[in-house]
């Protein structure tokens, strides 16, 4: 089915429909170092204008929160960092649990408080860093930490039931929508995928940001391909 007939919906009755998207490698492109990140000007624009129109436009980000805030720069577009976790009542304990393992391994690391990132895009030799975070998650795995790959990254996460797809769940019910929209790029957004599915809406739309780093899973999951963050302005556009 085309964009616009799957955006159809959502487009018609925007009072009942929320839009939930990923934020790097969605919104904006893929950077070397995630401090480098920018939501290009024009899908900034598309995003306040969506705020002003729709029951609820959010971004759902593996960022610290207010991070991904800094990054969105939209009034009206409500922010979920940490892949859902920040949502979790036991987040003052939680991180304390990580800030333990992040001060027993040492490697430089993006500590977002609630998770840590070891990144490896700019590694000399991947296949050696590869290796050694290997290390890292068996390590994790023995403190009973959840350690998942991503695009270049490997990312430490408490045990509990937090992901993307619990907060995509959380928004919608918050918000009270009937039809909805979730868009992202990697591994983690399988999960706002199965959010989406499983909230019983009437209307659901899962986009898949394609590129020769995300997983094939995602694609092969998703209602709608896009090429990349630059496509996704323009689908904003249709809505």
């Amino acid at each position: 089915m085309e964009a616009a007939a799957l955006l159809a919906p959502l487009a018609g009755s925007p009072e009942r429909s929320a839009l939930v998207l990923d934020v790097d490698g969605t919104l904006a492109p893929i950077v070397s170092r995630p401090e480098l990140a920018l939501v290009p000007d024009e899908t900034r624009t598309e995003l306040r204008r969506l705020a002003g129109r729709y029951l609820l436009v959010a971004c759902v980000s593996g960022r610290a929160g207010e991070n991904a805030r800094r990054l969105v720069r939209v009034d009206g577009v409500e922010i979920v960092g940490n892949h859902g976790l920040e949502l979790d009542p036991r987040a003052h304990e939680l991180a304390a649990e990580i800030a333990r393992f992040r001060d027993a391994v040492a490697l430089p690391v993006e500590d977002k408080t609630l998770s840590l990132t070891y990144h490896f895009r700019e590694a000399e030799d991947e296949a050696a860093a590869r290796v050694e975070l290997a290390r890292v998650v068996e390590r994790a795995r023995a403190e009973g930490l959840d350690a998942r790959w991503g695009r270049k990254v490997l990312e430490i996460r408490p045990p509990v039931e937090a992901d993307k797809g619990t907060a995509v769940r959380a928004l919608l019910a918050r918000s009270g929508a009937r039809l909805g929209l979730y868009a992202g790029d990697d591994t983690t957004d399988l999960d706002g995928f199965a959010g989406l599915r499983g909230a019983g809406l009437e209307h659901a739309v899962c986009v898949a940001v394609a590129s020769a780093e995300g997983p094939s899973e995602l694609r092969a999951a998703a209602d709608l391909v896009v090429a990349g963050p630059e496509e996704i302005a323009g689908l904003l556009r249709l809505l």
